[in-house]
C-alpha cells in the first residue's frame, strides 16, 4: 500500500488486484497516491510503532519503509506523484513480490488540483485463449498454475500515467528497483510469513527456489535476498521501457515460461493489452465530496456504504460500538450488491451501478439495519 501527498497538485489511487505468476501468487497491492514537492514521511515496515506522520507540503507511505523513501526522495528531486508511484510500486514488486509485482495489475485513480479526475484501469485481462470451461470445474487452477495467469497490466499502466504526468526520467524511476533486486535486500517479516505459506511451491520451482532459498533453507526474516533475474529484467525496462515486456525479449520468455507452465498466455495478447481510462465516481458524506475508482473496481460498492452510512446525520455521541454495526451491515448490503456486478466491458451493468450510486436505494437498505440485531445472509441480497 503507497500513499503520496502533495500539497497543491492530486490525489491518486490504485487500488489491488492479482495475477499468479508460475507458482507464486503476485498481488498488485493497493497504491493509494495523495501528491507537492519537497516535505514527505515515509513509514517504516522494520518497526511496529502506531504513530502519525504530520508534513507540511507532501508524504509518502507505504507498508514497507523503504518503498516509502524511495517515494519521498522522488518528490524532493521536483517529481510529480505519478513519478513517485511508479517508483514505489517497482519497488514494492521486489521487496514483496508476495503481494506487488510487474505480473500484475491495479488501478489508479488520479485528481488534479483543478478537480479533474482519471481513473486508469491497469487490471490484468483473460487471455485470448481463455474459456468458461477451461479450469474444468478444478477450483485450485483459477488460482495457482498456468491457466490461473492473466495479461499483466501494471507495467503499461504506470507507463501510461507517467507519459502523462511524470517530470522525471523513466530511467530514474526503475533504477532504484532494480538496484534492491540486484544488490539485496532483507526479507520482511510479511515476505517470510508469505515464503512459509508457500513453501512447497517454492521449493518445486527452480526459480523461486534459487531466490528465496539458500543452502536448502528457506531464507529467513532478516536474510538477505537476491533476485538477479529480476534486476535483469528491471535493468531491461529502465534501458528500454516497457516495449521489450509487451512485444520483445521478456515477453517471449515469459509466454515461453507460462506455456510450460500449462498457461495459455500468448504474445498477441501481450501486444493487445490496453489500459482503459475511466470516468471515477463521486459521493458526499459529512460535508466531504469523495471521488473514487469506477467499475470493475470496488469504488461502486464503497459509494453504497457512505450514502447509507450518511443517512444517520451527525455521527457524534453515536457510540462506536453503534457506529461499527451500521458499518458492518452496510458492508454486508453492499457486498451482497455487488455479487451482481461484472467487467463493464463484457456485462451490462447499467441498472445494478445505478442503484448503487442511488441515495433512494441506500434508504432502501438502510430501512432493513437494526441497532440490536443481525441477520442470516438471505436478509442482505440486495439486487
Amino acid at each position: 500500500m503507497c500513499f503520496v501527498f502533495l500539497k497543491k497538485l492530486m490525489y491518486t489511487f490504485v487500488a489491488d488486484a492479482m495475477l499468479f505468476w508460475p507458482t507464486i501468487e503476485i498481488f498488485f497491492l493497493s497504491l493509494l497516491l495523495l501528491t507537492s514537492s519537497l516535505d514527505a514521511a515515509s513509514n517504516d515496515s522494520q518497526n511496529n510503532r502506531d504513530e502519525v506522520i504530520v508534513a507540511r507540503r507532501g508524504a509518502v507511505a507505504t507498508d514497507d519503509g523503504r518503498c516509502s523513501r524511495i517515494g519521498m526522495n522522488v518528490l524532493r528531486e521536483g517529481g510529480h506523484a505519478v513519478d513517485a508511484a511508479v517508483a514505489a510500486a517497482l519497488c514494492l514488486g521486489v521487496v514483496g513480490p508476495g503481494s506487488s509485482g510487474i505480473g500484475g495489475g491495479g488501478f489508479m485513480l488520479i485528481r488534479e488540483s483543478s478537480g479533474e479526475a482519471e481513473f486508469y484501469d491497469m487490471r490484468e485481462t483473460a487471455p485470448l485463449l481463455a474459456s468458461k470451461d477451461m479450469y474444468g470445474g478444478n477450483a485450485t487452477l483459477k488460482n495457482k498454475g498456468g491457466l490461473s495467469i492473466a495479461v499483466p497490466g501494471e507495467l503499461a499502466g504506470l507507463d501510461k500515467a507517467w507519459k502523462k504526468y511524470g517530470k522525471l526520467p523513466w530511467k530514474r524511476l526503475v533504477k532504484p528497483a532494480e538496484r534492491l533486486a540486484r544488490l539485496g535486500f532483507k526479507v520482511s517479516p510479511y515476505l517470510h510469513f508469505l515464503m512459509e505459506k508457500t513453501k512447497s511451491e517454492i521449493f518445486e520451482d527452480i526459480g523461486l527456489r534459487d531466490t528465496f532459498t539458500s543452502n536448502g533453507s528457506l531464507l529467513q526474516k532478516d536474510d538477505i535476498c537476491y533476485n538477479k533475474k529480476l534486476a535483469k529484467t528491471l535493468q531491461t525496462i529502465a534501458e528500454q521501457g516497457i516495449q521489450p515486456f509487451y512485444n520483445g525479449s521478456i515477453g517471449f520468455n515469459l509466454v515461453k515460461d507460462i506455456r510450460k507452465a500449462g498457461g495459455i498466455l500468448t504474445i498477441k495478447d501481450l501486444r493487445n493489452y490496453k489500459v482503459k481510462v475511466r470516468k471515477p465516481i463521486y459521493a458526499n458524506f459529512q460535508g466531504l465530496q469523495y471521488v473514487t475508482s469506477s467499475l470493475p473496481s470496488g469504488g461502486p460498492p464503497l459509494i453504497l456504504v457512505l450514502n447509507i452510512l450518511a443517512l444517520y446525520g451527525n455521527l457524534s455521541g453515536v457510540p462506536d460500538s453503534v457506529f461499527v454495526h451500521r458499518e458492518i451491515e452496510a458492508l454486508k448490503h453492499a457486498f451482497a450488491v455487488r455479487t451482481n456486478l461484472g467487467d463493464p466491458d463484457f456485462v451490462n451493468v447499467t441498472e445494478v451501478l445505478s442503484h448503487m450510486l442511488s441515495i433512494n436505494f441506500a434508504k432502501e437498505l438502510k430501512q432493513t439495519i437494526y441497532d440490536n440485531r443481525t441477520f442470516p445472509p438471505k436478509h442482505y441480497g440486495g439486487k
